[in-house]
């Protein structure tokens, strides 16, 4: 069979993952009576859970006598490492753009990448069905962002297919017709190169996905760059250097069939391919023949832009509801991580207990965090640090964030106010049609942190911004913090209803009644500007006059717990995320009173 290797490429909540489902049903992929599950390629909990595809998957389609490999990629920015690597393993990308939004953050980063590797994108308007779809002015404004990214004369002459991948169709026209997904499946094995490859020469194979299997070990997927591969083959790894890392026979070469890996017998370049039996092989190193020497080029990712420390629970809590607690544990977590996510970094500090998490944003970050927390870790979380550069001459260079934000007119002000407030620049402000405003703001990373909550709660929730790294400028100066202090608990039990209903004139509960708490631990945000201590354990003192019932009652505020990402950028630097599979608690660093006033002089 012939064979196309094509990644689906989009910006996060465009439908790749919506439009792979109606591919492999038309294919003849799934049986007419199989149930397979809503977004199939997006088998993670915690994808499902948010509607986003984190890690990139292969499958592979039969269409007449050609074999098509499709990868799926993630949509949002902090997941860009994964999509940077997957577009070295193909030789076309199918470009999803929204019908009403048009070419967004993700998409111009995705098509850059795209558009350098040399591909000719196809391009798919989907979701042409919305009542505000203006496809042709998207077609045009998809235009304009390949010519604005240098696009060559061959790729600014893409073809374009209208579309709505829930609904199974595809057409030259908006108006259809509206029958099936074949012309685009013709126009994939018609517009993407057929694959090229030297199959003559000794192996060789780029590792590009590395996943975990509890029966086969680490299984790495890439494509084959020279060469045919059988299993029982004797094969070296060499890094990015050309150093010998590893030398094991293979135990098992697999190929993607629709949801399923299949063992193959034998395999040749150009196809996708998955390989098991190497115990240190990892992302972005060369897998080759014994009499290979050189290794196959692979790309730098770009740096990342925000730091966090892990560090080993220790509150007076620690132990009760996870099973996996020690820095051992922790450090083998974080390090295997680091091996297959090629955008983050793992760096061990001067304290044994703590580790240095270094990633791409906000969300990457607290889906590690959400991950580690669902397999039984407990660990403690400090506020998001900004990497910074210097450049030639010693100036200090920060992340800047180009940051798309679609708004409704009457919040407009408000919205370029705060992001102002935050050293945000406004770049472009456009009306978008239906009483919708879309604004183009550059501001700095660190300005970022955390105002994502304040922003829904302006737009009333029913704003939507995106964010991707634009790059480094010379550093902003200074950006207002938090301005509330916290409530912080003295003593160590149950807290009392009474007592948090005392509280609650002080400020915002975070913690309901009847919750175990502690010395040092966050229970809620004080309404002034300074941290306050006071006891969430005090019982109403009994009397020997009598009252109704009704008297007795107390009625608490619905408290304002915070979920994990708005409890990482809420907390200052002198305060921890407690994190466990049960539980997520504020603290201060410092769990004695006396120790914050020492450290608190000591900083004067």
């Amino acid at each position: 069979m012939e064979l196309r290797n094509i990644a689906v490429i989009a910006h996060v909540d465009h439908g790749k993952t919506t439009l792979i489902d109606a591919v492999l049903r038309q294919s003849g992929t799934f049986r007419a009576n199989q149930q397979v599950a809503e977004r199939a390629l997006d088998s993670n909990d915690l994808e499902r859970e948010r509607g986003i595809t984190i890690l990139a998957k292969c499958t592979s389609i039969a269409w007449g006598d050609t074999r098509i490999n499709i990868v799926d990629t993630p949509g949002h920015a902090d997941f860009g490492g994964e999509v940077e690597r997957i577009l070295s393993m193909v030789d076309g990308a199918l470009l999803l753009v929204d019908a009403a939004e048009g070419p967004m953050p993700q998409t111009k980063f995705v098509v850059g990448k795209a558009l350098a590797r040399g591909l000719r994108p196809i391009v798919v308007i989907n979701k042409v069905d919305r009542s505000d779809a203006r496809p042709h002015e998207v077609q045009n404004e998809v235009f304009d962002l390949f010519a604005a990214l240098d696009a060559n004369d061959e790729q600014l002459d893409f073809p374009t297919l209208f579309a709505v991948g829930r609904d199974g169709w595809a057409a030259a026209d908006p108006s259809g017709p509206r029958e099936s997904l074949r012309p685009l499946l013709d126009l994939i094995v018609k517009h993407v190169p057929r694959v090229k490859a030297d199959a003559d020469r000794p192996f060789s194979m780029l590792a590009t996905i590395l996943e975990s299997d509890p029966y086969l070990g680490r299984v790495i997927t890439g494509r084959i760059h020279t060469g045919r591969l059988r299993p029982n083959m004797i094969i070296k790894v060499l890094d990015r250097q050309g150093q010998l890392v590893d030398q094991a026979r293979l135990t098992k070469v697999l190929a993607y069939r629709g949801l399923e890996r299949v063992p193959l017998e034998s395999a040749e370049a150009g196809d996708i391919i998955a390989v098991a039996g190497l115990e240190k092989a990892t992302v972005s190193q060369t897998l080759c023949d014994p009499e290979v020497v050189a290794p196959i080029p692979s790309d730098p990712i770009d740096p990342p832009t925000l730091a966090v420390s892990f560090w080993v629970n220790d509150s007076p809590l620690a132990g009760r509801e996870g099973d996996k607690i020690t820095s051992r544990m922790l450090r083998g977590r974080l390090l295997r991580e680091a091996e297959g996510n090629v955008a983050i970094t793992v760096r061990e500090t001067e304290r044994t207990d703590a580790f240095e998490v270094a990633g791409r944003g906000e969300l990457q970050l607290g889906v590690l965090i959400e991950t580690m927390r669902r397999e039984g870790f407990e660990l403690a979380i400090s506020r998001p640090r900004v990497l910074f550069k210097t450049d030639e001459t010693g100036k200090r260079l920060e992340p800047i964030e180009e940051c798309v934000v679609d708004v409704d007119e009457e919040f407009a002000g408000v919205v370029v106010d705060k992001l102002s407030q935050r050293k945000g620049e406004l770049v472009e402000m456009r009306p978008m049609g239906g009483g919708k405003q879309r604004l183009r703001v550059l501001a700095p990373t660190r300005g970022l942190i955390g105002y994502h909550g304040e922003f829904l709660t302006d737009t009333r929730g029913t704003g939507v911004m995106h964010r991707i790294f634009h790059g480094y400028a010379p550093y902003k100066g200074e950006i207002g913090r938090r301005r509330n202090g916290v409530l912080i608990s003295t003593d160590s039990g149950r807290a009392v209803p009474y007592a948090l209903w005392n509280l609650e004139e002080r400020g915002a509960m975070f913690i309901d009644p009847g919750v175990d708490v502690y010395r040092g631990m966050i229970i809620g945000e004080h309404s002034r500007g300074n941290d306050l201590d006071v006891n969430p354990l005090k019982e109403k003192h009994l009397t020997n006059i009598r009252t109704t019932s009704k008297d007795e009652a107390v009625r608490l505020t619905t408290p304002r717990k915070p979920t994990l990402e708005q409890a990482i950028a809420y907390i200052e630097d002198d305060e921890l995320v407690e994190v466990t599979p049960r539980a997520i608690r504020l603290r201060k660093r410092l769990l004695e009173p006396h120790e914050r006033k020492r450290a608190s002089r000591a900083a004067e």
